[in-house]
């Protein structure tokens, strides 16, 4: 019997590809997710993304455990309204030792008919760690890109995961001679 991270029957770092971790979540919005302005609030749609990439995650860590750790960037690009269906795309965009990069994309289809396609309402990009029990970090299984937009994806990710890592090396430099 294998534990919950598959650490126990040694599959837990061998390559996914990544299709194999994919999430889709959807949601109809409701009165209770509105701001004062009568739109869909932001947090809500945070928080669909958050749940969607936490899906994905759990998928790469073979039902282990993930913790969002970090989101880069979310651009909320049109308003979303009570009844519209809302779905969030997950996929991991890269790995490194512990950590992984999911990217999500989210689109609402109009209640009213007003839109025929689904509209790309938001992406954000989100660092995952996978953790064990006593909730340390452990290894992640890396992940392979199997098509154009998913290699484009991963080489990005890198980019991303530099750009991290050198804002924070220069805000501890910034501290360190303050």
């Amino acid at each position: 019997m294998s534990d919950p991270t598959g650490t126990a029957n040694g599959d837990a770092l061998v390559p996914m590809t990544v299709a194999q971790s994919r999430a889709r979540l959807a949601h109809v919005m409701q009165i209770s997710d509105t701001n004062i302005h009568g739109n869909i609030h932001g947090g809500v749609i945070m928080k669909l993304v958050d749940e969607a990439a936490g899906a994905c995650a759990q998928r790469h860590c073979r039902g282990g455990r993930a913790v969002t750790v970090a989101m880069d960037e979310m651009v909320l690009r049109v308003p979303v309204h009570v009844g519209d269906l809302v779905t969030a795309y997950a996929s991991v965009n890269g790995t490194g030792s512990t950590s992984m990069e999911i990217g999500v994309r989210v689109t609402s289809e109009r209640f009213d008919g007003s839109v025929t396609a689904p509209e790309h309402v938001a992406s954000a990009y989100l660092v995952f760690v996978a953790i064990d029990a006593d909730e340390r970090p452990v290894p992640v299984a890396p992940v392979i890109p199997e098509s154009a937009e998913d290699r484009r994806r991963f080489t990005e990710a890198r980019i991303r995961r530099e750009s991290r890592l050198a804002r924070r090396t220069a805000i501890l430099a910034s501290r360190d001679g303050a």
